[in-house]
């Protein structure tokens, strides 16, 4: 089912977004697994586009924020105003109560404004006023942020990059795929004709039908070794949490659904790696000196760790 569903996604959100597969199958994982995305590249790459037609293609309901150093906090969560004809408090939600949420340039916000979703993205529910009210399943995060113009952002916490399950750049598109978005955008924009192919319920059942891949005893023992390898690592400082362990395991059996399997192969771990762990790494200075990135201590770590194999 996982890969029959994910194959109709995959091709409603190509009518849209060119070339660009493998970046739109590993925002399924995030669906799948009810995780968090994080978009970083360059503005005009298409992400805004790909959130907007995923969440079109889901059939869910979907919201848009903008971030800004003036939003406040009650206008991503909502407020109690005054009824003054009912002489009385009502709950007025935020644009966080939806199925899909995208947080556009969420390093714009200060970190008081950005601390709203991280209630939201854990416990898929928000407290306003001492009152508790749960968020629409399925509920997913998509962040977009600038990796280049850094001037007036707010560098999102750990604590909060911590919940994303899943970091994505989505690269400048090859000559032919950017003659191919100039012809399909020549008369007008697919976006909004695009129909739904799904429907809440089932992306749950999808959900649950990820919890039941397979992940052998010693493939689960080689994604700890693998988070367990970014800690002791010289040059990273901070590496990857028990959250990124399982955020690792959840992606992995996603990525194998996708394929058609039913369970997990040492080969999903490596290829997820990369998405779920080098955002969470911090470097240290002696290594950011050196010009090291995480996405090539993510891959040394990988190629250090000893693959199991079958007896």
């Amino acid at each position: 089912m996982i890969e029959e569903v994910a194959r109709r996604l995959r091709e409603n959100i190509q009518k849209v977004i060119i070339g660009k597969d493998e970046m739109i199958e590993l925002t399924l994982v995030a669906v799948i697994c009810e995780g968090h995305l994080l978009l970083e590249d360059v503005p005009g790459i298409g992400k805004t586009t790909l959130a907007r037609a995923l969440a079109a293609s889901l059939g869910c309901t979907f919201r848009r924020i903008q971030f800004t150093p003036d939003l406040l906090p009650s206008d991503v969560t909502g407020l109690n105003w005054f009824n003054q004809k009912e002489q009385a408090f009502e709950f007025r939600p935020g644009p966080i109560i939806s199925h899909v949420v995208l947080a556009d340039e969420i390093n714009r916000a200060t970190p008081r404004t950005q601390s709203a979703l991280l209630e939201a993205m854990q416990e898929r529910q928000i407290t306003v006023d001492g009152v508790t009210r749960k968020l629409p399943r399925p509920f997913l995060v998509m962040a977009t942020q600038n990796p280049v113009e850094l001037e007036g952002t707010f560098p999102l916490p750990e604590a909060q990059v911590d919940r994303f399950q899943l970091r994505v750049e989505l690269g400048y598109p090859t000559q032919e795929e950017e003659n191919a978005i100039l012809e399909r955008f020549r008369a007008t924009d697919p976006l909004p004709d695009l129909e739904a192919v799904t429907n809440p319920e089932e992306i749950l059942q999808l959900q649950a039908e990820r919890r039941e891949i397979r992940v052998e005893e010693s493939v689960r023992d080689y994604i700890v070794r693998v988070a367990r390898a970014t800690r002791k690592h010289p040059e990273i400082e901070l590496g990857a949490s028990p959250r990124a362990s399982l955020a690792l395991y959840w992606a992995s059996q996603a990525w194998a659904g996708i394929q058609g399997r039913d369970f997990v192969l040492p080969d999903d771990v490596k290829f997820m790696a990369p998405n779920v762990l080098t955002h969470r790494l911090i470097i240290s200075p002696q290594a950011q000196l050196r010009g090291r990135l995480p996405q090539e201590l993510v891959a040394d770590i990988v190629d250090a760790v000893p693959v199991p194999v079958e007896d």
